[in-house]
């Protein structure tokens, strides 16, 4: 029995598929029904109520499945792949990163430039040697703080001026949402148009990405899924992110609205280093820029500009990509990881459900990624993910 098929069966029992599901044939299940039988046991344990897994390379599409329903509400209609999912913290790295590398590629702002050339909020308060890749990075030493008690967003900008630093600039990583809330502040004062417009303008339209956007109009909101409130009240087409309700919708670390077919769309476009069809979004030297990694704690934390690489928000990665992917997670439910070294990515939008299972939904996310990974790489790389899938099964044994 090959490495993949102890793989799979691990798998299968870990997320409790059912009997119906680990009874077939394993040469049926090595194929792609093995992430049905994934994504089918998540919606049947109540995890998520549906959702959408769209895999492919910088060529086409390999595999588009849609499961579930788009909410938890009676009579709810299925997901298709039209549905347009509330993309969290994706909007990190879908708006407010790609805006602020295209602004690079123009020559109007440097990622070395002092946070205080931007924001004289911040001069005199001691974060001279803050830069804005301190911000891309989250290494720059500002912690969260409640948004709704502020004067929304230059209120928040002045927060964070007067906090005082946890730690130097650039020497430690913890995620934190007002790094990119002043990001996507970044982009107006550099560019004088708003992010939402911005975002649009230069990378959504250019795209083709015609069903993304900030306060999607009702056109969207009619093929959103669900998300919940604190008050667990069903919303669609309503950002569920507080902080970015409170901001009107529009924020640099969440309130994009997507659907999986546009977000291949802008997966194809940096698998081919920053262009598609035709049209350029970002130079190959920004494109390169973007994904350097950066070791953050003696290598504990490996992050590009913006994006994800190594870290403990890293579940997407699996056990099959290699260690020059990159890619970024959303409270919502949803992530992306890409693998230019494997030519492959994987898109994971859902409509979650259960979310006090942390755990259940980081292993769903490393699992369709692992599968991903081992059913459509090339051949060399496969062979690789094959080797890393049975260290992983061994680790579990």
């Amino acid at each position: 029995m090959s490495c993949l098929s102890y793989l799979l069966i691990a798998v299968l029992v870990f997320l409790g598929v059912p009997a119906q599901c680990a009874d077939e044939p394993l040469e049926d299940l090595l194929r792609a029904d093995s992430i049905d039988c994934v994504m089918s046991a998540a919606v049947a344990s109540g995890l998520i109520n549906g959702g959408t897994v769209l895999i492919g390379n910088r060529s086409a599409d390999l595999f588009v499945r849609n499961y579930g329903t788009v909410s938890s509400a009676d009579h709810s209609p299925p997901v298709k792949l039209d549905t347009v999912f509330d993309l969290a913290s994706l909007t990190k790295v879908i708006a407010t990163t790609p805006s602020i590398m295209k602004l690079v590629d123009e020559g109007r702002l440097n990622l070395l430039d002092p946070v205080t050339k931007w924001f004289p909020e911040f001069a005199g308060k001691g974060k001279d040697n803050l830069l804005v890749l301190h911000l891309l990075t989250h290494t720059s030493g500002i912690g969260d703080f409640s948004v709704s008690s502020c004067n929304l967003l230059q209120g928040i900008v002045e927060v964070a001026a007067n906090r005082e630093l946890a730690w130097a600039p650039g020497t430690k990583f913890k995620y934190a949402d007002i790094n990119f809330i002043l990001l996507g502040e970044l982009v107006r004062r550099v560019s004088g148009r708003e992010l939402a417009l911005y975002a649009r303008e230069n990378i959504f339209l250019p795209l083709g990405m015609g069903d993304t956007a900030f306060n999607p109009g009702e056109d969207l909101r009619v093929r959103c899924a669900a998300t919940i409130d604190i008050s667990n009240n069903l919303l669609f087409g309503t950002v569920q992110d507080p902080g970015a309700r409170f901001l009107g919708g529009v924020a640099g670390h969440a309130g994009v609205f997507g659907t999986a077919a546009d977000l291949s769309r802008f997966c194809r476009m940096l698998l081919r280093g920053g262009e598609l069809s035709g049209t350029r979004i970002l130079s190959a030297g920004a494109f390169r820029q973007m994904t350097t990694p950066y070791s953050i704690q003696d290598g504990k934390v490996i992050r590009a500009v913006g994006w994800d690489m190594a870290s403990p928000f890293s579940a997407p990665r699996g056990a099959g990509f290699s260690g020059s992917s990159f890619g970024h997670t959303g409270y919502s439910g949803c992530s992306v990881w890409i693998d230019p070294e494997s030519d492959l990515y994987v898109i994971l939008l859902t409509s979650r459900r259960d979310y006090r299972r942390t755990g259940d939904f980081k292993r769903l996310r490393s699992s369709i990624s692992t599968l991903a990974a081992a059913l459509f790489s090339n051949g060399k790389n496969r062979r690789q993910c094959r080797e890393n899938a049975a260290g992983t099964v061994r680790q579990k044994t």
